[in-house]
């Protein structure tokens, strides 16, 4: 699962994966337990550069060849390394969510370091410009919006059904 913050990589990942029947797993808490703080204090006591490499690593070995859900970081997959490993071990999957939304939940949950230094909707604004670009590279994409998770996950499980037949396609 790749996508901004706030997009609902980590709550739609979980029931999907339990519909899957696959394990969850958050990249944000396997950083947070790897480095024994959370995030926020992490790009306060290194940058955000430390904070990157480290989620580059935990990716890395999150990416193990065992099926899971894995909700990556809002910046993990803007990483050339990171995206390649991505595309090497799993379908990536682009919950794209609108502006609106976006600064609608991460308003409600605080500690997101990158919004922390300015005005929430200039910083989405540019974020957005520079990462919706590369989230495009993710094979499936699939419109986030406020609506019962269960209909989000529908829209995923046909979008990967899809992609999985394309790919059985192309291999014969």
């Amino acid at each position: 699962m790749v996508g901004m913050m706030g997009a609902g990589k980590s709550s739609i990942g979980r029931r999907l994966a339990a519909r899957l029947g696959m394990s969850f797993v958050d990249a944000d808490t396997e950083i947070e337990q790897a480095a024994n703080a959370t995030i926020p204090e992490i790009f306060e006591r290194h940058g955000e550069p430390y904070f990157r490499d480290g989620e580059r690593r935990v990716i890395q070995r999150l990416l193990d060849g065992r099926p899971k859900v894995l909700a990556t970081g809002g910046g993990a997959y803007i990483h050339p390394e990171t995206r390649a490993a991505i595309k090497a071990a799993g379908i990536s999957i682009w919950l794209k969510a609108d502006r609106e939304l976006l600064l609608s939940r991460v308003r409600r949950r605080g500690g997101r370091p990158l919004l922390a230094d300015g005005d929430p909707g200039e910083i989405i604004d540019r974020l957005i410009a520079d990462r919706y670009p590369i989230y495009a590279e993710a094979d499936i994409h699939i419109q986030s919006r406020d609506v019962a998770h269960d209909a989000v996950i529908e829209d995923i499980l046909n979008a990967l059904a899809d992609y999985l037949e394309r790919e059985a396609v192309e291999k014969v």
